[in-house]
């Protein structure tokens, strides 16, 4: 995450030795030790107020209300709490937490998809839209641009089913 530019900070009912004992391991920019899930909770607003975007990574009932206060909550579903899960955002199935990469490739690509399927539907609308006000467009036309932008945008949505995180 961080070769991504993504800050990460750990916020953990752990003690401190415990904190940062794996910090030193994952090599985490930061650590908060000893807190409840209120202070959790609490630690993701200071959070979003100094990055303005937080994402909160948790697996416990002690994590739903920070995975609440997240502006993305992502819980670990393979043994995660029910709670933590039903509050969460998304749900990562597994528990190997360095998948959340992975996760993070795969959402950006779909949010690009999303935004060049509504670039060209919107586009090619409009287009058909002015030909057919200039009288230029006869009603088969309009409707295998209609059928034909849907069928396209269904498949440039599956190619997010081959996407790879390269």
């Amino acid at each position: 995450l961080q070769k991504e530019g993504i800050r990460v900070v750990m916020l953990t009912g752990d003690n401190q030795t415990v904190a940062h004992g794996v910090r030193e391991r994952v090599g985490l920019e930061g650590i908060r030790a000893n807190l409840l899930p209120e202070d959790k909770q609490s630690a993701v607003e200071k959070l979003n107020e100094e990055f303005n975007s937080v994402a909160m990574v948790g697996d416990g009932i002690n994590d739903a209300p920070a995975l609440a206060s997240a502006d993305i909550g992502i819980a670990m579903g393979g043994s995660g709490s029910a709670q933590a899960m039903e509050t969460a955002d998304v749900v990562l199935m597994g528990d190997d937490i360095q998948k959340l990469p992975f996760a993070v490739k795969l959402s950006q690509f779909a949010n690009q998809l999303i935004r060049q399927n509504i670039v060209f539907s919107i586009g090619s609308k409009v287009l058909v839209a002015i030909l057919a006000i200039l009288g230029y467009a006869p009603l088969w036309l309009a409707v295998l641009a209609d059928m034909g932008v849907s069928l396209l945008v269904t498949l440039n949505g599956l190619r997010a089913m081959r996407f790879k995180g390269s």
